[in-house]
């Protein structure tokens, strides 16, 4: 059978369909085009696929949404889908049990403010700005590490190393993620709990790290999730205000689920 050829017109339209696709897990194509260093006019002619990215471009744009170039030539759900070990029929009823089954009332979308006590000087805590959202049925959780936090270990602080993302996972009575930074080597299980609050936007929980016990550093530490909604304004002051802090810059509430003080149980 002879090979069908698609014109031009057809794949840009593919691309179109699979660039939307992909960029629905965004709230702000403004932003998302930021991220992507493309210009959102131009951005915007991919989407509606009046036009194609060079070849450079789409290979920033394959990266950064972890596909291949096949999204010229079939829609998107073909090519992510099998290729999720979690999704597969070894993992799905045990391991990937969880994955599709967290809805917006358990753990909403939007950004999240977390408070951590740092793993590497227990007189200092840690805070940071993250974004939890939908994608093909998966929970995604994305936040990108202070440049404080990587410096000291005398890690790169370029963004793309900063980075982390992290897919969560239904628990009896909480939820838990897996989180890594791009290319690591390392990761962190993080697990939630929701706590009673004003506004029902609280959790609470602990960070693991996989990494070898020393007598100076923790491997694990208490941490608090708190949900801003999906406001950039809002997110934009709390990632200004991330990095770290003393014991005296935390609120009595934090103190006080962070258990301050208090031995690790």
């Amino acid at each position: 059978m002879p090979e069908m050829r698609r014109s031009p017109a057809e794949l840009r339209s593919m691309f179109g369909q699979n660039l939307r696709i992909l960029a629905e897990g965004y709230p702000s194509i403004s932003e998302l085009s930021r991220q992507l260093g493309i210009n959102r006019t131009q951005f915007n002619r991919y989407l509606s696929g009046e036009s194609f990215p060079r070849p450079d471009v789409l290979a920033r744009i394959c990266d950064f949404f972890d596909v291949d170039a096949r999204v010229l030539l079939e829609p998107v759900q073909n090519i992510m889908s099998g290729s999720d070990p979690l999704t597969g029929p070894s993992l799905k009823d045990f391991v990937g049990a969880g994955v599709g089954l967290i809805d917006e009332l358990i753990f909403p979308s939007g950004f999240y403010r977390f408070v951590r006590a740092s793993f590497l000087d227990p007189d200092r805590y840690v805070t940071g700005l993250v974004r939890v959202f939908r994608d093909n049925g998966a929970t995604i959780v994305r936040g990108y590490e202070t440049r404080a936090a990587l410096s000291v270990q005398g890690m790169p602080v370029t963004r793309q190393a900063r980075e982390f993302r992290g897919l969560v996972l239904r628990q009896e009575d909480g939820v838990s993620a897996l989180i890594s930074r791009r290319g690591s080597h390392t990761a962190s299980f993080n697990y939630l709990s929701r706590v009673t609050s004003f506004e029902n936007n609280v959790w609470v929980g602990y960070v693991a790290r996989t990494t070898q016990e020393t007598l100076s550093n923790d491997r694990v530490v208490r941490m608090i999730y708190e949900h801003l909604g999906r406001d950039f304004g809002t997110a934009k002051a709390a990632a200004r205000a991330s990095g770290y802090c003393t014991v005296d810059d935390l609120t009595p509430y934090q103190k006080r689920l962070l258990k301050v003080g208090e031995p690790f149980a």
